[in-house]
């Protein structure tokens, strides 16, 4: 009889313990002509952003082919556009040969990167594939500079910077 009760006890205590679930990620902010909101991403494409950041600043341009994916719309602040990797570093070549020949350095700081992530629609938008990083970087020259990667699959597959003129 001790047994059924101490086993009756223990299914009781083990039955009443919270067991772990997967909560929904918090929702801020909206997304204009949708019900979407705004959660936050994962480490994950965080950790990829780092990867392609650091493969930009130390010019591997091998490694930095290998994270965009083909197809990409990747869209340089002074308008230029390109499609994929070969197209990007050919740009950032050209940017970085024009930075010597003006003897400025080719460097620049992360101020900030965070990873979010719209909800889901029953339609599926596009802004839906994968995750968005946001970062900010200053340069040297205290130029300040706003970029979007939207990652999917391990791949950057949009890419969107903005620059401002130096802080005063």
């Amino acid at each position: 009889m001790k047994k059924i009760i101490y086993l009756i006890a223990g299914l009781f205590i083990f039955s009443a313990c919270e067991t772990p679930c997967e909560c929904e990620k918090p929702k801020s902010g909206f997304i204009t002509g949708s019900d979407q909101s705004v959660m936050l991403g994962s480490d994950e494409s965080i950790e990829i952003f780092k990867t392609i950041d650091a493969a930009w600043q130390s010019r591997d341009y091998e490694t930095l082919k290998g994270l965009i994916a083909d197809e990409a719309t990747l869209r340089f602040e002074d308008g230029t556009f390109a499609t994929n990797g070969d197209e990007f570093v050919e740009k950032i070549e050209s940017d970085y040969q024009e930075s010597i020949e003006n003897g400025e350095e080719w460097a620049w700081v992360i101020n900030y990167a965070f990873s979010a992530k719209p909800t889901k629609t029953e339609e599926g938008a596009s802004n839906e594939r994968g995750e968005w990083i946001s970062a900010q970087f200053t340069s040297p020259r205290d130029e300040v500079w706003i970029e979007w990667y939207q990652i999917e699959n391990g791949k950057l597959i949009n890419w969107i910077s903005a620059k401002s003129d130096p802080i005063k």
